[in-house]
């Protein structure tokens, strides 16, 4: 770990717990910062807040006092989630404190070499991919940031022999002054999380900031099926390394069924052990970093070939009766689920769809749903998502919650047919997040096999 001096006898303020802020927090006081946590859940009910105390952390809980700022803080580090508009984060801007996040605090003291992915669709897989490439390859990559451990944390431990692979949000993103990866990935840009960002424009905007310090001693790899990223390309002083599936371009490429960087073969794209066009687009992202690493074309197809996927991503449960299960929970909007379908036979697949209602269209699924044999719909969406369904002429169920779901889907599914959990809606009107949404669909699975 690198010694930074910048926080030493400072006084740092950091808003909201989470792990993400525990290990801000203790990363910081080990740095020598005078350090303040202030976290809206009230002590009692803090185990974080309670661990920091123990260990001589200042920590004010169970609100947000802005007169807090009264104190002479040098910045402010902020938990992703907390919006811009949290009346702490807006007295601080209007103090012109910094305002990070733990992201940043990764950065200044990895010794490692950070490779960041980013995207509204397929970082985590693509994380993921790129960590079992490195694996493969016998070499080290730790996975951090918005997958698995807080990047704050697991930058601590990384040495100059390791790579840190760091899953990046919009919301840590926002929050960094001098980040910078050697190589940076964004899988795509689909609107998302515009009740955060407050518009499209702003979203693509802090997804860019990936780039903003990048120099033409490092890549940036971006998804060329997008015009999108074709026009923001020619900003960034990074190295462009682009992938397609539509096209070939001068990095990764989908020809004639195989997969190539720069016109040599990797693997054939039926070999991937997940399918799916969002998938091979995964796969494509994955191997221009594995290239750019200087990874062997084996251990890239190799462990293109064995990956199974991640929990809750298209992740394949298994099958009963000749059914097959998938969770695709985290597949919180449109184009998520587009590309989930886009990897099975439509008439073979009874989707379950339907959540939180952020009041966006799902006119774009229309021609992806079309040919399905059933749809399953649950949560604030489904009344919407029941008026698309007869759209499409397909026939539509309404159910209570994720395990109705999957138990009435697989009455009504034959041998040979696919039962998807892709809900094209976030989960937070039913479920604390799509984990939980997913592991539901998962012991439903179970109860079922073990009928």
């Amino acid at each position: 770990m690198k010694i930074v001096n910048r926080f030493k006898h400072q006084k740092v303020l950091v808003l909201g717990l989470a792990r993400s802020g525990l290990a801000a927090a203790k990363l910081l006081s080990q740095l020598g910062a005078l350090v303040t946590v202030n976290d809206a859940s009230p002590l009692a009910d803090n185990p974080l807040a309670q661990e920091l105390l123990e260990e001589g952390i200042r920590v004010v809980c169970g609100h947000h006092p802005v007169e807090l700022l009264e104190e002479d803080f040098m910045l402010m580090v902020k938990n992703p989630g907390i919006p811009y508009h949290n009346p702490m984060v807006e007295a601080a801007l209007a103090k012109g404190l910094p305002v990070l996040t733990e992201v940043e605090l990764a950065y200044l003291i990895a010794e490692a070499p950070i490779i960041g992915i980013t995207g509204s669709n397929g970082k985590t897989t693509t994380t993921t991919m790129i960590a079992e490439v490195f694996k493969q390859a016998g070499q080290s990559g730790v996975v951090a940031g918005n997958i698995g451990f807080p990047a704050s944390q697991v930058a601590q431990t990384v040495t100059a022999s390791d790579n840190l692979i760091m899953e990046l949000s919009s919301f840590q993103l926002m929050g960094i002054e001098s980040f910078k990866p050697h190589i940076a990935v964004i899988t795509n840009f689909m609107p998302s999380h515009l009740d955060y960002h407050g518009s499209f424009d702003d979203y693509v905007a802090a997804k860019w900031r990936i780039q903003e310090n990048m120099t033409s001693a490092d890549y940036l790899v971006l998804n060329f099926n997008q015009p999108l990223a074709k026009e923001l390309a020619v900003s960034s002083k990074a190295q462009l390394v682009p992938f397609s599936t539509d096209e070939k371009v001068d990095g990764a490429y989908l020809s004639e069924g195989m997969l190539y960087f720069k016109e040599e073969a990797i693997l054939p794209a039926a070999d991937l052990g997940v399918p799916g066009l969002h998938n091979i687009e995964n796969a494509l992202a994955t191997i221009a970093v594995a290239k750019l690493a200087g990874l062997p074309n084996q251990a890239i197809a190799e462990a293109l070939g064995q990956f199974g996927g991640v929990k809750h991503r298209l992740q394949y449960l298994g099958q009963i009766n000749h059914v097959k299960f998938y969770n695709d929970s985290k597949s919180t909007n449109v184009l998520a689920t587009q590309k989930a379908l886009s990897g099975f036979k439509k008439s073979e697949v009874l989707l379950i769809l339907g959540g939180l209602d952020r009041g966006n269209a799902f006119d774009d699924l229309l021609p992806d749903i079309r040919g399905l044999k059933k749809i399953i719909v649950l949560g604030e969406s489904a009344p919407r998502l029941q008026g698309l369904a007869a759209q499409a002429g397909v026939d539509c169920l309404t159910v209570a919650d994720v395990r109705q779901a999957a138990l009435e889907a697989f009455k009504q599914a034959n041998p040979g047919d696919t039962i998807l959990l892709s809900p094209a809606n976030a989960s937070w009107d039913m479920y604390a997040n799509f984990e939980e949404r997913g592991d539901e669909f998962i012991q439903a699975f179970e109860s079922l096999k073990g009928e």
